[in-house]
């Protein structure tokens, strides 16, 4: 069974100009609360910064269709009282237009800033706290080996040929 090979997520997790776009409400949920991009896109299982670096890239009719196409395969209790293709193109019109090298570039960056993740930060954390915990034992040790060796000292009898 091959194993399918995909860029992380957190190469566009940093990309704050999907933001305007990821968090615009798509229309009310049957509940009364809004939906947005981002949360749609999450219920469709895509990962949102990444789909919307694609729509982005693409050209806009294309996007549209394609942002049209997921609104309306979005699970029941999504309820948008407007057409799908009307409620995409609005939202395509947040996305950020620039040329496919631009956001290659941008992404690129992202992805090398990415990668000292939460994990490596973490990992850094545990062998300082392990170095610490060293420092403090070898400390320790070194403060008893003294005292003891003050210890023997101060209890080591006193010879001498001096007499009474």
């Amino acid at each position: 069974m091959p194993i399918a090979m995909t860029r992380p997520a957190a190469a566009y997790v940093l990309a704050p100009e999907f933001d305007t776009f990821l968090f615009a409400p798509i229309g009310e949920e049957r509940n009364g609360m809004l939906l947005s991009v981002i949360s749609a896109l999450a219920r469709l299982d895509v990962d949102p910064w990444q789909e919307a670096a694609k729509l982005a890239q693409l050209p806009e009719k294309t996007a549209t269709e394609r942002l049209a196409s997921m609104i309306t395969s979005l699970p029941e209790g999504a309820s948008t009282h407007q057409d799908p293709l009307t409620i995409a193109a609005r939202l395509i019109a947040l996305l950020p237009r620039s040329a496919p090298s631009d956001v290659r570039s941008r992404t690129t960056v992202r992805t090398l800033g990415s990668a000292i993740n939460f994990r490596t930060v973490i990992s850094l954390i545990a062998i300082n706290a392990i170095f610490v915990a060293f420092l403090f034992g070898a400390q320790s040790m070194l403060a008893n080996h003294q005292l003891a060796a003050q210890t023997d000292k101060d209890t080591t009898p006193i010879t001498g040929s001096a007499s009474p």
